[in-house]
């Protein structure tokens, strides 16, 4: 299975750019450190490269042959197909509240991070959706043509790197527990025949630089949530409709 040795091997790099954050870790709040959000160069590397690297599928001649054979060789195969890829991409996003819930805080508060999370979510479908019908690939298992990027996998990396950059500044370790389960992700919604690698490699770009812009935007965002009330909330909570799950944001200022 060429290709999802391939996007294990992509997605490492990220996790590599994660830990060497270990040598920069110090231990304040994000709220008294203007540069969590502000805007570096760096941080565009490994996304952009995901972008690139699918896009560049949808032409080259040898990834799609890459792309045939691999499907080949996981027919082979006949791996056990999943729902769990439906579930996992959220996952990240529900452990960051379940850690804040049980005393283990993050950068941001319930407010904050909901707004965080919710710009990220919103900026990814801005791309993946026009993307898709753009692009009309056919996914692998030819059920129709809106496979190029993955939605699954974008939302996936999307929490996965909003649960790194609530945590890296507190545990390291515990801000990349998020990556292994976006990579899950990825590699079921190639295992279960509906994408191809381009499109799953495409996603986890797309959804590590939403979530970036997310917490650059935030200064400017949450202005738009700063006028004063007595009382305050926000709420992430799951909806299932018409065979879709997804995350909805309630805010209540």
């Amino acid at each position: 299975m060429k290709r999802v040795i391939v996007l294990i091997l992509l997605c490492l790099s990220q996790w590599s750019v994660a830990q060497s954050g270990l040598q920069n870790i110090a231990q304040k709040p994000a709220s008294d450190s203007v540069s969590v959000y502000q805007f570096k160069y760096k941080k565009l590397i490994v996304p952009s490269v995901f972008i690139g690297y699918g896009i560049l599928s949808l032409t080259s001649d040898d990834l799609k042959q890459l792309n045939n054979s691999t499907r080949y060789e996981i027919g082979e195969h006949q791996p056990d197909k999943s729902k769990l890829d439906n579930y996992a991409q959220y996952l990240p996003a529900a452990l960051v509240y379940g850690l804040n819930a049980i005393g283990l805080e993050g950068k941001h508060n319930l407010k904050d991070r909901s707004i965080i999370l919710g710009t990220s979510l919103l900026i990814s479908s801005a791309v993946v959706l026009p993307a898709k019908h753009l692009v009309k690939e056919e996914r692998p298992d030819g059920s129709n043509a809106l496979s190029f990027p993955s939605g699954h996998t974008t939302s996936a990396f999307a929490t996965a790197q909003f649960m790194f950059r609530e945590y890296q500044d507190e545990n390291i370790w515990l801000s990349l527990t998020g990556y292994p389960i976006a990579v899950f992700t990825g590699v079921y919604r190639i295992l279960n025949d509906k994408h191809w690698v381009g499109d799953v490699v495409a996603g986890a770009g797309i959804g590590i630089l939403s979530t970036e812009v997310a917490y650059w935007l935030f200064p400017k965002v949450s202005q738009l949530f700063s006028i004063n009330h007595t009382e305050n909330s926000a709420l992430v909570y799951p909806f299932y409709q018409s065979k879709t799950m997804g995350l909805g944001l309630s805010l209540n200022f």
